[in-house]
């Protein structure tokens, strides 16, 4: 992940990084649907090792899609503590994630003792 250019004390630009975030993935999960379809079984079309490739391909574009499905979540999760205004506090210890790690990261929910931990 980029290092982002952001006021992690700024509520609206938080928002707005997140909301962006959001949109980004969605695009992608719209865009790779037919990569996650299902496999063609009409050998007479595609040999062998073309079939084999194309469910290797299904695969990875599932993980990928479930990666994605968690990203959401996780910022979903984040845009909820936003609103609640518990926004850049760690969900185990409730001290403060540094402004850099949310600057990576802005769905960070643990400081980095916690997330070392």
């Amino acid at each position: 992940m980029q290092d982002l250019q952001f006021d992690t004390d700024d509520d609206e630009a938080v928002r707005r990084v997140l909301t962006e975030r959001r949109a980004e993935i969605e695009a992608l999960m719209a865009g790779s649907k037919e990569a996650r379809g299902a496999v063609e079984l009409d050998q007479s079309r595609v040999g062998r090792l073309s079939r084999i490739d194309a469910i290797q391909d299904q695969a990875m574009a599932l993980e990928t899609d479930r990666r994605r499905t968690l990203e959401l979540q996780r910022i979903g999760s984040a845009l909820k503590r936003l609103d609640a205004g518990e926004y850049g506090s760690c969900v185990r210890c409730g001290e403060e994630i540094e402004p850099a790690r949310l600057g990576t990261d802005p769905a960070a929910t643990l400081c980095m003792d916690c997330a070392d931990n």
